[in-house]
Order: C-alpha cells, then sequence, then structure tokens
C-alpha cells in the first residue's frame, strides 16, 4: 500500500498521499488506520483524512481545493487535500485514498481521474489482502473490516477478476509513472513500447506525431532494430488511407481486428504495408492535445487476428493520454533546448582573417539533451595607434565558460561576450584591463555572473613572430606547442573571475614570444573534466597530441576533431570549446 500511496504522490505531483481505513464509524482523528503513506510515517493530514471518512461514510463528495478554507482547524499542515472513497463491490466503504499539499492548489480534472484510477487499484488490493488473510484472524470488536464487510473474502472467480484489474491499474500507474521521467521524443517511444509489450504481446508498437497540419513523423525507438517501413517512410501524409492517419485526423479509436477488416476498409497500398510487415490486425489510438486535438498516434499492432476488449480499450486510452503528456513535455523540451543551442550558435564567433596567422575554432555542446552551456570562444581584431607590422594587425582571443548549464548561461555569456569586446576597445593596452572593467560592470549591475576565462592579446613582431599576452582567470591552462622544444603548458593564472573585482594591484598579465611554426591551444573543462579519469593524464595526453601534430604540420580543424574525439568521446556531459592558432611567420 505504501508503494501505491508513493505513486499517488508521485502522479498528481502532491506533497504526500494516505491510504487510510475507518476503525469506527465515527472515524475521528484517533480511529483511523493508515494502510500506507508518502513520505512513510505518521502523516500530517490525519484530522483532514477523519473529516473524509465522515463524508465519504455519508456519500459526499470530497474533493477540496483549500482544505483550510472549509476547515481550518484540522488542515494545517495540508492545506490543498483532495480524497476519493475506496469501495467494495457491494458499495461498501473500505476506506479513502487522499492526496495533500503544502501549499494551496487546484486539483485538475485529469488529477480527479488519476485518483479513480488508483483508488481501483487500492480496492483490489485491499480484497486480495482481506482473502489471503486467514478467516480465524481475531479482529479488534470496533474493527468493521472494510475488505470483505462480512468477514468472507473474494471467490475464487472474484479473486481472479480482481488480480485482473489490479495487473490492469498497475499497468496504468507504471504508466504514468516511468512517462512522467522521460525527457526527449525517443525515450518516450522506448518506454511506450517496453510498457505495452510487456502486457499485451503486440508484434509492433508505433509512435507517429503530428509534424504540421498536414504530415505525420514517426518517432523511432532507438534502443531497438530498426523497422524497415520507419526507414522507407518516416513521414507521410495525414490525410493517407492509413489507419494511424485516421485515428489522428477525426480524433478517434480506430480498430482492425482482422485481414478482411484491413482488405474492406482501407486500400491496396496499406494491405501491402501490412503484409510486408507481418501484421494482421491494429489498433490506433489517438494522442489528445491541449494546443490540438490530437498530437499524434499510438499504434498497437499483431502479427494475427486480435479482437480488441473493452478493457484494452480503456487500459490503451490511458496509456495514450500519459504518452501525450509526455510528448509535449518532450517537444517543450526540445524546443527550449533548441532556441538556446541557436541562441549559443549564434553568439560564436566567425574567425577572422588575419594575415600571420592560421585560426581554427570548434564547439561542440555535450551529448545528454538537456545540458546547454555558457561555454564561449571569441577572436577580433583590436584597435592599435601603432602602425602594423608588415600589415599585420593585433588580435584579442578569449575561452571562456560561465557557470552552468541552462539557457540562463547562454545569455549571460552573451552578456559577458559583448562586455568583454567593448572594454577591449576602450583598454587595448593590456587584456588584463579588459577583464578588470567588466569585473567592475558585473559588479556595479549586480549581473551575477561567474566563471572563468583566458584572455589574451596577439601584437605582431619583426620576423614573423606574434608576442603573446595573456591573463587566465582561474581556467584550464592553455597549452603552447614549439615547433622545437615541445609543448609547454602556460600555468600562470590567477583567482576566478567573477565574483568579486580584480586585486589592488590588478590582475597579472604574463607573455609568450611565439615563433613561426607555434602553434597556442585553449580549451573549456569538458576536454579534459571526465568522471573516473585523472585530469592531469588527460591533459598530458592532449600535450601529446599537439606536439604530433605540430611536428606534421596537420592543419588545425582535423587537429581540434582528432582531440574532441580522442579525449572527450561522443558522450561528453559538458560543452566542449578549443580555439587554436598557429603562427605562420611572415607571408
Amino acid at each position: 500500500m505504501e508503494h501505491l500511496a508513493r505513486l499517488t504522490a508521485r502522479v498528481l505531483q502532491a506533497s504526500g498521499a494516505v491510504i487510510a481505513l475507518p476503525t469506527s464509524l465515527s472515524a475521528g482523528a484517533e480511529d483511523v488506520e493508515v494502510a500506507g503513506s508518502w513520505p512513510p510515517g505518521r502523516p500530517t493530514a490525519l484530522p483532514a483524512l477523519a473529516y473524509f471518512l465522515r463524508r465519504a461514510a455519508r456519500g459526499d463528495e470530497i474533493v477540496m481545493t483549500d482544505a483550510g478554507a472549509v476547515m481550518p482547524a484540522v488542515a494545517e499542515g495540508c492545506p490543498a487535500c483532495v480524497g476519493v472513497p475506496l469501495r467494495g463491490a457491494d458499495g461498501v466503504l473500505l476506506g479513502v485514498l487522499a492526496a495533500f499539499d503544502v501549499r494551496t492548489r487546484s486539483w485538475t480534472s485529469q488529477d480527479l481521474r488519476d485518483l479513480e484510477d488508483l483508488a481501483h487499484a487500492c480496492v483490489a488490493e485491499l480484497r486480495l489482502s482481506a482473502g489471503r488473510q486467514p478467516r480465524t484472524r481475531r479482529r479488534d470488536a470496533r474493527q468493521p473490516r472494510p475488505a470483505a464487510a462480512n468477514g468472507s473474502g473474494p471467490t475464487p472467480g472474484e479473486a481472479q477478476e480482481l488480480r485482473s484489474r489490479l495487473e490492469r491499474s498497475e499497468l496504468l500507474l507504471r504508466a504514468a509513472e516511468l512517462l512522467a521521467d522521460t525527457s526527449g521524443v525517443a525515450e518516450v517511444r522506448s518506454t511506450v513500447s517496453d510498457l505495452v509489450s510487456g502486457d499485451l504481446k503486440p508484434a509492433y508498437v508505433g509512435l507517429v506525431l503530428r509534424e504540421d497540419d498536414a504530415a505525420l513523423r514517426r518517432a523511432v525507438d532507438a534502443t531497438r532494430s530498426p523497422v524497415p517501413l520507419e526507414d522507407v517512410l518516416p513521414r507521410y501524409d495525414l490525410s493517407a488511407a492509413w489507419p494511424s492517419a485516421q485515428a489522428a485526423r477525426e480524433n478517434r479509436i480506430v480498430s482492425v481486428p482482422d485481414r478482411l477488416t484491413l482488405i474492406s476498409s482501407y486500400d491496396p497500398q496499406t494491405v501491402a504495408v501490412f503484409d510486408a510487415m507481418g501484421l494482421s490486425s491494429a489498433i490506433c489510438v489517438p494522442l489528445p492535445g491541449t494546443r490540438r486535438p490530437t498530437l499524434g498516434t499510438l499504434i498497437v499492432a499483431w502479427n494475427e487476428a486480435h479482437e480488441i476488449g473493452l478493457h484494452e480499450r480503456t487500459m490503451l486510452t490511458a496509456i495514450a493520454g500519459y504518452t501525450a503528456h509526455a510528448v509535449e513535455r518532450a517537444l517543450y523540451l526540445d524546443e527550449r533546448i533548441g532556441v538556446a543551442r541557436q541562441l549559443q550558435r549564434a553568439m560564436l564567433t566567425d574567425l577572422p582573417h588575419t594575415p600571420g596567422l592560421e585560426l581554427a575554432a570548434l564547439y561542440r555542446p555535450a551529448a545528454s539533451d538537456d545540458m546547454v552551456g555558457g561555454d564561449w570562444y571569441d577572436a577580433y581584431p583590436l584597435p592599435d595607434a601603432r602602425p602594423g607590422v608588415a600589415g599585420r594587425a593585433p588580435l584579442a582571443v578569449t575561452v571562456g565558460d560561465v557557470t552552468g548549464h541552462n539557457m540562463r548561461a547562454a545569455a549571460l555569456m552573451g552578456q559577458v561576450r559583448s562586455m568583454l569586446r567593448q572594454a577591449d576597445i576602450d583598454q587595448a593596452d593590456s587584456p588584463a584591463a579588459a577583464v578588470a572593467a567588466v569585473e567592475r560592470a558585473n559588479e556595479h549591475l549586480r549581473t551575477g555572473i561567474s566563471g572563468t576565462l583566458v584572455h589574451a592579446h596577439l601584437l605582431p613582431r619583426p620576423h614573423g613572430r606574434w608576442l603573446l599576452r595573456w591573463t587566465n582567470a582561474g581556467h584550464p591552462a592553455p597549452l603552447l606547442a614549439h615547433p622545437e622544444h615541445g609543448v609547454e603548458s602556460l600555468t600562470e593564472h590567477a583567482r576566478l573571475l567573477f565574483p568579486g573585482l580584480a586585486p589592488a594591484d590588478g590582475r597579472p598579465v604574463h607573455e609568450r614570444l611565439l615563433d613561426p611554426g607555434s602553434v597556442l591551444l585553449l580549451y573549456t573543462d569538458g576536454l579534459v573534466e571526465h568522471p573516473g579519469r585523472d585530469f592531469d593524464e588527460v591533459t598530458d595526453r592532449a600535450a601529446c597530441l599537439l606536439a604530433q601534430a605540430t611536428c606534421q604540420n596537420t592543419p588545425l580543424p582535423p587537429l581540434l576533431n582528432l582531440l574532441a574525439d580522442t579525449l572527450a568521446g561522443h558522450e561528453h556531459r559538458d560543452d566542449i570549446v578549443l580555439f587554436a592558432l598557429r603562427v605562420r611567420g611572415e607571408e
């Protein structure tokens, strides 16, 4: 019963839930037995449960959106309560199933339908439990043990029916729980396939979603072997003469119980598709939407004739409802993540053409779809009052990481990028001065931005050389490959970029003279920080790969892909930014 209470709280997104049984007809707070509760222990809602039981015994409705307004004396700790009576087949009150919340809230019609489904499971479990108890068990004289109403358990036939009802209810509860945890359309499809396949044993479970007002697209289950039809025909018209399109178009369940119905009701192309997949029957259930009548169709098909019974139709309709909620949530998350990534990519710089330097950059978002971060790179020419050397203009480069993995981090990254560019225009004599200006702006405007960065100025020098001047605000150390002296880790760094202002003596600025052939690599921590792997070992591996590529004069774009593939792989949990430049010498 605790499991059912936990699922009730989970499905209704409530603070807790209780299954309570009356120990007397008066059902005062002291006369309530808790059969199961979540969180475990004595629930704070006990006075409200006694009130619910008294009303249920009278046959009253016990839906309450604001318990405090009706019964303030008993609603402390659970201002929002909702409950349904648990009744046996003969109408005897067995108890009450209630959910409660620590905040005032409204209970939707869907909440009430879910609570009724959960109540059926509770009733089945209570009656089966009564049947399992020895009939000679002594009872408290004031306990009208409701499970059997007259002291006897269910007959064998009733017990089998109760078990069937309990199994169906548990499937629906499992569907609600598992689909609530999905975060993408592919995961929704996989979860629905697992749920339906285990109980109905179909030959095929499919999910098609409306792409627009005129088309449907198949959701692919990446955890199973490819289905030929889904590869050959991933998208089809909503007006197509297919049962799945008909269900979505007409917003009703479409059943094809056997091959004769298929041939008589649909065109030869549909029959050919069924034959190619070895299917003989199917049921297509529309997915109810909130912004449009249907989101698509859940398809369950068998390789033999299959007449859909009332209980199966009811169960699939409920599963389709849970699936629709999961799909809408997944589409919303996908849309948000897509917008964030577009925002992030839009802020990444088109690298400027810089005579004397070869530039390359790589950005890879985290492999997990819900991870969008504040990693960025930037490169732009600096103003220079002095004449350039052989036509070469100074250049600013940055690689940074704003704290966080969400859309806010991507937006804050854009603010830092813009502020740093503006500061460089005004403070072009020093990279540290530009960073300090951004810190002052951050402090004054209270933006709350935090993170790390390496900010550098490259100044042209005679004989094809460049002077690298940089400041490091808590960022992973850049790697500098010299053409003849191996790889150097530029470990000089200061404290984090934010919060707070720079020290009174200013941020330190470090310098290296870069000879022709030198390669500088800047990166974010997603390249070298991985669970279970030593940071220094991964960094040393990056240095070895960089040294080899420098000796072989490997073009920079392939080098960056090699570093990302080798060190981070394809399942990296964090964003990765790589920026590299090579000194070409005189041109």
